[in-house]
C-alpha cells in the first residue's frame, strides 16, 4: 500500500494554525495577512519535513492556472542544431515554478492537430508554436484556443499571435560587413540563394531577410554582388555541387554561404580546385553549426541565438497569459552574434599589381 499523502490540514494540524493561514503561507501569500515571520518559518519547515506538495490541480481550479504550458514543434526536439531552443524554453519556465510539455509533429499535420488538442485536454496556460528553421507557416486552426506564441516562424496570413524569431536581416548586414571590413569589393558570389531576393528556397524567412542585409550594405558601399546561386537545399552536397560549378564558371575572391553546412561542401570544392581559405578564397556563412569551430580554417559565421529564442518566447508567452500585451502583438528580433574566426582574409592581389 502506498503512503498517505500529506495534506495541508495535516500541515495546519501540526503547526497549530488554520487551513487558510497554513494555505496563504505554504503558496507565497503570507504577507497579505501579515503573518509573522516565525509562524512562515515554522510552516515551511514543517511542510517540508512532513513531505507536503502544494495540490497544483487544486490550486489550478480556483485560479484558472494549470502551471504548465506546451511546446509543439515539428522537429525541434530531435534536431541538434535547434535543441537549445527547448532548453532556453525549459529553464524560463523552470524559473517560474511551471512544467513545460514537449510535442513534436515531424511535419505531419494530423498529428500537429492531434498534439495541440491533447495540450489543450490537458488545459495548459499557453502554447509556444515552433519551427526547427526560420520559415512561413499556417498557423492551425485550433491553436488560439490558449494563449500561444509563435517562434521561430512567421505565419502565411495575417494573424494576432507574437512572433519570435532571429534577426536574420541584421545577420546578413554582418556578413557583408566582415568582407567589406576586409577590402573585398569584387568577385564576391553568394552559395545557396540569391543574387535577388526572389531567388530563394521556399517559405525560407531565413533565405529572404539574410539576402535582404546583404544586398543593402553592399548596395551602400557600391558593391555589386557577382552571382547567386540557388540551391535545392542548404546541405554540404548542395555546397559542394554549387561552388564546384562556380569553379568551372570564374575564379571567386569571396562566398558568402547561406549556412554553415553549405560551407562545409565549398570548402571541399575550393580544396579539391586546390584553393585555399581564406587565402585565395574568403568564405562567411550563417548559423554557427557545432562544426564551424573545428573546420580548417575555423569558419567565420553570425550565429542563430537558440538559446535565446526559446527563453525570449516563453517570456513573450507570459506576457500575453497575463495581458500585458494590447493592440498590435510584437514581432521579437532576437540578435545574431558574429563568430569571427579565421575564414576570412584582406584578398590577394593580382601578380605583378
Amino acid at each position: 500500500m502506498s503512503p498517505r499523502r500529506v495534506t495541508l490540514a495535516d500541515v495546519a494540524k501540526a503547526a497549530g494554525v488554520s487551513r487558510s493561514t497554513a494555505s496563504l503561507v505554504l503558496s507565497g501569500r503570507g504577507a497579505e495577512l501579515r503573518i509573522s515571520d516565525e509562524v512562515q518559518e515554522r510552516l515551511k519547515a514543517l511542510a517540508e519535513e512532513m513531505g507536503y506538495r502544494r495540490n497544483i490541480v487544486s490550486a489550478g481550479l480556483r485560479t484558472g492556472r494549470t502551471l504548465t504550458i506546451g511546446f509543439v514543434s515539428d522537429t525541434v526536439a530531435t534536431s541538434r542544431l535547434a535543441g537549445d531552443m527547448i532548453k532556453g524554453a525549459i529553464e524560463a519556465a523552470r524559473d517560474r515554478g511551471v512544467l513545460l510539455f514537449i510535442g513534436e509533429s515531424e511535419g505531419d499535420s494530423k498529428l500537429e492537430h492531434a498534439l495541440l488538442e491533447g495540450m489543450h485536454d490537458r488545459q495548459v496556460d499557453g502554447i509556444v508554436f515552433a519551427s526547427m528553421y526560420t520559415r512561413r507557416v499556417t498557423v492551425p486552426g485550433n491553436l488560439r484556443a490558449a494563449s500561444a506564441v509563435l517562434l521561430n516562424a512567421v505565419p502565411k496570413t495575417p494573424s494576432p499571435l507574437p512572433v519570435v524569431v532571429p534577426d536574420e536581416v541584421e545577420a546578413g548586414r554582418a556578413a557583408a560587413r566582415v568582407l567589406l571590413e576586409a577590402g573585398h569589393r569584387d568577385g564576391i558570389h553568394l552559395i545557396g540563394a540569391g543574387p535577388g531576393i526572389r531567388n530563394v528556397p521556399r517559405d525560407s524567412v531565413a533565405a529572404v531577410e539574410r539576402l535582404v542585409g546583404i544586398r543593402e550594405v553592399f548596395a551602400e558601399a557600391g558593391v555589386e554582388i557577382a552571382s547567386g546561386t540557388r540551391t535545392a537545399d542548404w546541405l554540404p552536397e548542395h555546397g559542394f555541387e554549387a561552388t564546384s560549378a562556380l569553379l568551372r564558371r570564374t575564379r571567386p575572391r569571396a562566398l558568402i554561404c547561406l549556412n554553415d553546412r553549405l560551407a562545409f561542401g565549398a570548402y571541399q570544392a575550393l580544396d579539391d580546385a586546390s584553393l585555399r581559405v581564406p587565402d585565395d578564397v574568403s568564405v562567411v556563412s550563417f548559423d554557427d553549426h557545432p562544426l564551424a569551430s573545428w573546420m580548417r580554417p575555423q569558419l567565420t559565421t553570425v550565429a542563430l541565438p537558440y538559446y535565446e529564442l526559446g527563453r525570449r518566447a516563453v517570456d513573450a508567452l507570459f506576457a500575453e497569459i497575463n495581458g500585458e500585451t494590447t493592440g498590435e502583438k510584437p514581432v521579437h528580433r532576437i540578435p545574431m552574434p558574429l563568430r569571427t574566426r579565421a575564414s576570412v582574409t584582406r584578398p590577394r592581389q593580382p601578380e605583378g599589381s
